[in-house]
C-alpha cells in the first residue's frame, strides 16, 4: 500500500509560497519588459497597500513604544555583564604574540 504525503500546514505553505517568489523573482526582473509590468502592477496596487498599511501602522507605534523600555533596559543590563572589552583585549594581545612570534612586527 503506498505511503501517502500529508498535507502542507499553512506555514508550509507560505514558506513555500515565499521561497518561490523570491527564488524565482531574479528570472522575471531580467525578462525583457520587466520594468513596465513592474510599473503598471505598482500605480494599480501601491493606493490599495497604502490604506491597508494605515490601519497597521498606529496599533504598530504604540506597541513599540511601550515595549522599547523595557528591551532598551535589558540591553543596557546585558552590555554591563557580557566582558567584551577584556575580551577585545585579550583578543588584541594574542594576534600581537602571534604576529612576534612568526616574525612580524606589529606597527
Amino acid at each position: 500500500m503506498p505511503v501517502r504525503i500529508p498535507a502542507a500546514t499553512r506555514t508550509e505553505v507560505w514558506c513555500m509560497g515565499a521561497a518561490g517568489v523570491s527564488g524565482l523573482a531574479p528570472f522575471y526582473l531580467l525578462a525583457p519588459g520587466a520594468e513596465e509590468r513592474l510599473g503598471r502592477q505598482t500605480i494599480k496596487w501601491a493606493p490599495r497597500w497604502e490604506r491597508n498599511i494605515s490601519m497597521f501602522r498606529t496599533p504598530a507605534e504604540r506597541s513599540i513604544q511601550r515595549v522599547s523600555p523595557p528591551i532598551e533596559r535589558a540591553v543596557q543590563r546585558m552590555e554591563h555583564r557580557l566582558p567584551l572589552e577584556k575580551a577585545a583585549v585579550r583578543t588584541a594581545k594574542t594576534i600581537e604574540r602571534n604576529f612576534e612570534r612568526i616574525g612580524l612586527k606589529q606597527h
